[in-house]
């Protein structure tokens, strides 16, 4: 990335920072700690992932066909590349690189998020199925969330499924917002009542 391209995406990354940042440095909700998989396989965990539904930051709103790719290098931190399009299937390609750094080593569930330097945002693996095709993120403050799959679809019911796992969890998921994805012949079209999940 040349220096012109780094000036320009600049403010995006500290906003970005800032935001997880702000949020996370706030009072602790009554229910506090919030719970994670006891031991996540990092190997297993690697790879894409696509976002199903989210409680966005600010970057976050209105976003088409994101996805998450996660890669351990050999320092043991996580080289991340986070990309959407901006408003549409045909929106502008937005591409983030954060790093992730392992902040509890016996679970593997607790990372930080490392947008812009020195700032490492909480990030914790809530959930992950036992075949590693789904996976929900969260953060002890409970602002922001994703559902995420190896598919860019996944059942009603399986979502379902998450979304009622995130509210057990202290979520407000009136919040959430559902990512639409769209790759070749397969498109997401969920009908989604979030009453029904309680």
């Amino acid at each position: 990335m040349n220096t012109l391209q780094l000036t320009k995406r600049r403010p995006l990354l500290v906003a970005l920072s800032m935001t997880l940042v702000s949020a996370g440095c706030a009072t602790l909700p009554e229910q506090g700690e919030i719970r994670t998989e006891n031991n996540v396989d990092l190997e297993r965990f690697m790879g894409d992932w696509y976002v199903i539904a989210t409680i966005p930051t600010a970057v976050e709103k209105n976003i088409y066909n994101a996805r998450e790719t996660y890669r351990l290098d050999d320092d043991g931190t996580i080289a991340t590349t986070f990309s959407f399009r901006k408003g549409s299937f045909d929106g502008k390609q937005k591409t983030y690189n954060p790093r992730g750094f392992i902040r509890d080593k016996s679970s593997n569930a607790e990372w930080g998020m490392q947008f812009l330097w020195p700032i490492k945002a909480d990030y914790r693996i809530v959930y992950v199925d036992d075949d590693y095709s789904q996976t929900i993120i969260g953060r002890n403050k409970r602002d922001y969330a994703w559902i995420m799959a190896r598919t860019p679809t996944i059942s009603n019911e399986e979502l379902f499924e998450r979304i009622s796992l995130l509210r057990e969890q202290g979520y407000d998921i009136d919040k959430l917002q559902l990512v639409p994805q769209r790759w070749g012949e397969t498109e997401s079209n969920y009908s989604l009542n979030l009453e029904g999940t309680g």
